[in-house]
């Protein structure tokens, strides 16, 4: 039986790999599920992304430099287009042609703040549905703060860590929420929603009330409704009408995942602020980016140590399984599989290359899949 700590992803989804803001003028390297790729931004600024190798040697091309729109080799100072072509061989010879074989490439849009990577080696974008929204990053009401999730375990820990809010214990003073209880839960379209009632620590209804993300004293409890929801392969989730948090997952591996955490505020219960100068209040939310970074960061850095153990743990033991009392993280661990299941099938029946090659074999992951179903009816 696989382990669900080894499943892989499904790459037939777009992953958050970067920030738009990390991607300078040099290439970028990133890493998704075992694959090294460099993004970089070409001549109309568009961005390419490819296999973070040179064909030549097999040195990586993020250690070179972009020129004229072309990512340049740093070892023979090899050029090639954003399309993986080549562009020019600086030695080449009077009767020598360039090299008609391309660099794998990705597709790779930036929306909403983040560079969204497709990893199907050579996918015709156009065939391609847009990358998960995120409609609160330029919503003028929203106030955006960013963490970066750096995790020592497999995407499935975070995912489950995330879905389940019975572990607010953890987190003392960075605790948004507390007394939460499972109400409703919805598995539908490859999504799994969790409905909780709870409490929350915070009320952004007055200007002076934004002083509570900083002031732990100021924060009363008070009832609110907490919806958590995994839209494979991603995050999301609201805490009343004050909170909207995403998680954009990025799998490095299975003992790795990167991951960005954003937290927005909603400003939508200051109305007289709507009725400023678009400017100003443009202003307003650039100046007030990452006011929740440090909340957030605590939270991460409480999460993960605890993922970390986890993933010792299942690493010194693989056969060992704890009780689990939660539905909501038994849907998640199932839609996991499933994803992977049917990614290893299409890439059986297609004989597609790239990332699904490193995904688990689809007949382990049904027969897992039925046990499970078998056992759920008992």
């Amino acid at each position: 039986m696989v382990s669900l700590r080894e499943t892989g992803i499904d790459p037939h989804c777009w992953y958050g790999v970067a920030r738009s803001t990390e991607l300078g003028d040099r290439p970028l390297p990133v890493e998704l599920w075992g694959r090294a790729i460099v993004i970089y931004r070409q001549k109309d600024g568009a961005i390419a992304a490819m296999d973070d190798c040179c064909p030549h040697r097999f040195v990586k091309l993020s250690d070179g430099v972009v020129v004229d729109g072309a990512i340049e080799c740093p070892y023979h100072g090899w050029q090639f287009n954003g399309d993986g072509g080549y562009k020019t061989i600086p030695y080449l010879g009077p009767n020598q042609r360039l090299p008609n074989c391309r660099i794998p490439t990705y597709p790779v849009q930036e929306q909403d703040g983040f560079i969204w990577l497709y990893p199907v080696a050579n996918a015709d974008p156009a065939t391609l549905p847009p990358p998960m929204p995120i409609p609160e990053w330029d919503h003028l009401n929203y106030i955006a703060s960013v963490a970066t999730v750096d995790c020592p375990g497999h995407f499935s820990f975070l995912i489950e860590n995330l879905m389940d809010m019975y572990h607010g214990h953890l987190h003392d003073d960075y605790q948004a929420w507390a007394n939460p209880r499972l109400e409703n839960l919805v598995t539908e379209g490859g999504n799994v929603t969790a409905e909780y009632a709870a409490e929350s620590y915070y009320r952004i209804d007055k200007i002076w009330s934004v002083i509570q993300l900083f002031m732990p004293s100021t924060r009363k409890l008070h009832p609110e409704p907490l919806h958590v929801s995994y839209r494979y392969p991603h995050w999301h989730s609201t805490l009343g009408k004050e909170f909207v948090i995403y998680c954009l997952f990025c799998p490095v591996g299975p003992q790795r995942t990167k991951a960005y955490l954003i937290h927005f505020t909603s400003l939508q219960a200051f109305w007289r602020l709507h009725k400023l100068p678009v400017p100003f209040r443009r202003w307003v939310k650039n100046r007030l980016f990452n006011a929740a970074k440090g909340m957030l960061e605590g939270l991460v850095r409480q999460d993960v140590r605890a993922i970390a153990q986890e993933q010792q743990a299942y690493l010194d033991n693989p056969s060992r399984r704890g009780p689990e009392y939660n539905p909501a993280l038994s849907a998640v661990q199932r839609l996991i599989r499933e994803r992977a299941a049917s990614a290893s099938m299409d890439a059986k029946s297609a004989g597609e290359r790239g990332i699904a090659e490193k995904s688990i074999t689809s007949t382990a992951v049904a027969q897992e899949i039925v046990m499970e179903q078998q056992m759920d009816m008992q």
